[in-house]
C-alpha cells in the first residue's frame, strides 16, 4: 500500500519541479533589476554627494522619502495586485518604476533628488511583496522556503554584480559632457521597461491559468495548498480579516522585520563607504570588487540554507541563526580596528542577513499566522512597517550618527539592537507557531 507521503513524493514533486523551472528563474531576473534601481544610489554615492553637496544626513534622508513613498503604496499596491493579477501588476509596477529611476539622473540638488526618489518609491511599491505573495499560489509549505532562497538570491546577486557594474559606469564621467553617476542611473533603469513588456505575456496569475500545466497538475497544485491550508488552520486564522492583522503575531513579525530590514539596508546604502573607507586610496572598480566578495559567498549559502529548513521544517530556529549571525557580523565591524577582521564581519552580514530574509518570508506564508484571504493584506502590511521603519529610519539615524561622532559605530550598534529585537519576536511567533500546529493546538 502506498502511504499518501510516498505518493506526494512520486506526483507532487515533479510538478513543482516543473514550477520552479518555469517562474523561478523569471523571478529572479526581475528582482535583480528591482534591486539594482534601488540600490544604485549607493554606488552613486561615491561621487553624486559631492556634485550636489550631500551631507550623510542628506544622503540618508533621500532613503528616508524614497521608502516613505514606498510604505504609503504599499497595501493599497498588493490588493491591486490580488484583484487584477500578478500579470498586468507587476508589468505596471516595473515600466513605472523604470522610468522614475533613470529620471534620477536628472537630479540637480538635495530636494530635487528627494522629489524624485520619492516618485520612485511610490512606483516600486508592492513589487517584492507582491512575488512573495505570488510563489504562495504556487508552492506549498514544504517547497517555500526553497523558492525563496533561489527568488532572493537575486539581491545578492545584485549586489555582487552591481559593486562591479558600478564601479565600471561611474568611471564613465564626462563621456558626451555627463557626469558617471548620472550614467548609472540611465543605464541600470532602463532594463525594467523592457522586462515589464515581457513580464506581462510570460506570467500567469495562478495555477488555474497556466497553460503550460496539465489539468492533473492543476489539480496537484490545488490539492496540495488546500491539504497544507488545513493542516495549519487555527482559531487564530478563523478571525476576520481585519483581526488577523491586528493579532500579536503580525504586531512581532512586524517588529522583526523592522530589525532585518534595518540590517539589510546598512548593509546596503553604508557598505560601499565602509569598504571605500577600508580600501585607502582605491579605484572605484577595486571598491566594488571587495563589495561583491560578500554578496558572493551569500549567494553561495543561500540555497543550501533554504534546502536545510525545508527538509528539516524548522524556519524559526534557522531564521533566529540567520539574525544572530548578522549581529555577530555588526559587531565585528564596530569592535575591531583591523581591516581583515571588519571585512570577514561584512561577509558574516551579508550572509546571516540575507538567510534571515529567505526564511522570515516562510512565516507570514503559514495558515497559522493569516488565512489565504488575510495574505495579501498581512504580507504587505508586515513589509511596510518593516520597510517604512527599517528603511525610512534607519538610514536617517545612522546618517546622522555618522555627522554628529565622525563614525559608523553608533549607527551599527543601533543597527545591532533593532536585530536582537528582531529575535526575541521571532522566538515568541515561532513557539506560538509550533504550539499552533500540533495535534492539542489544532483541536483548539
Amino acid at each position: 500500500m502506498v502511504t499518501k507521503a510516498a505518493a506526494d513524493a512520486t506526483t507532487d514533486e515533479p510538478v513543482f519541479r516543473k514550477v520552479f523551472r518555469r517562474l523561478i528563474w523569471f523571478l529572479f531576473i526581475l528582482l535583480v533589476v528591482s534591486f539594482l534601481d534601488r540600490i544604485n544610489i549607493a554606488f552613486a554615492a561615491l561621487a553624486m554627494n559631492r556634485d550636489l553637496g550631500l551631507s550623510a544626513s542628506a544622503y540618508g534622508a533621500s532613503f528616508t522619502v524614497f521608502y516613505a513613498a514606498y510604505t504609503l503604496c504599499e497595501i493599497p499596491s498588493n490588493l491591486m495586485l490580488a484583484r487584477f493579477g500578478a500579470r498586468l501588476w507587476i508589468s505596471r509596477i516595473m515600466i513605472t518604476w523604470g522610468l522614475a529611476s533613470a529620471a534620477t539622473m536628472f537630479a540637480v540638488g538635495p530636494w530635487s533628488l528627494f522629489g524624485i526618489r520619492a516618485v520612485v518609491g511610490a512606483a516600486e511599491a508592492g513589487f517584492l511583496p507582491g512575488i512573495l505573495l505570488y510563489l504562495t499560489y504556487w508552492f506549498p509549505r514544504s517547497f517555500r522556503a526553497r523558492a525563496n532562497a533561489l527568488f532572493i538570491m537575486g539581491i545578492p546577486t545584485t549586489i555582487a554584480i552591481a559593486s562591479s557594474l558600478s564601479g565600471l559606469i561611474l568611471q564613465m564621467s564626462g563621456f558626451l559632457g555627463i557626469a558617471g553617476w548620472r550614467w548609472l542611473f540611465l543605464l541600470e533603469g532602463l532594463p525594467a521597461l523592457v522586462l515589464g513588456v515581457i513580464c506581462f505575456f510570460y506570467l500567469d496569475d495562478g495555477p488555474a491559468q497556466a497553460r503550460w500545466l496539465s489539468a492533473g497538475e492543476r489539480r496537484d497544485i490545488a490539492s496540495r495548498l488546500e491539504r497544507d491550508c488545513a493542516l495549519e488552520q487555527t482559531g487564530a486564522t478563523k478571525k476576520s480579516i481585519l483581526g488577523q492583522l491586528r493579532s500579536g503575531n503580525v504586531v512581532l513579525l512586524s517588529l522583526a522585520y523592522f530589525g532585518l530590514i534595518t540590517s539589510l539596508n546598512a548593509n546596503t546604502i553604508w557598505v560601499p563607504q565602509i569598504v571605500d573607507g577600508l580600501a585607502h586610496s582605491a579605484s572605484y572598480f577595486v571598491v566594488g570588487l571587495l563589495i561583491a566578495v560578500p554578496a558572493i559567498v551569500t549567494v553561495a549559502v543561500m540555497p543550501l540554507w533554504g534546502a536545510s529548513c525545508d527538509r528539516r521544517d524548522e524556519q524559526d530556529w534557522h531564521l533566529l541563526a540567520a539574525m544572530l549571525l548578522a549581529a555577530v557580523g555588526w559587531l565585528l565591524v564596530v569592535s575591531f580596528g583591523l581591516g581583515v577582521v571588519r571585512y570577514l564581519g561584512l561577509v558574516l552580514v551579508s550572509v546571516g542577513s540575507f538567510c534571515a530574509l529567505l526564511t522570515f518570508w516562510t512565516f507570514p506564508a503559514s495558515a497559522a499566522v493569516l488565512s489565504p484571504e488575510a495574505r495579501p493584506a498581512g504580507i504587505a502590511l508586515i513589509n511596510s512597517i518593516g520597510i517604512g521603519g527599517g528603511s525610512a529610519i534607519g538610514p536617517l539615524v545612522i546618517g546622522y550618527l555618522k555627522d554628529e561622532t565622525g563614525s559608523f559605530t553608533a549607527g551599527l550598534a543601533y543597527v545591532m539592537a533593532m536585530l536582537i529585537v528582531g529575535v526575541i519576536g521571532i522566538a515568541i511567533v515561532g513557539a506560538r507557531i509550533r504550539s499552533a500546529m500540533s495535534p492539542a493546538g489544532r483541536g483548539k
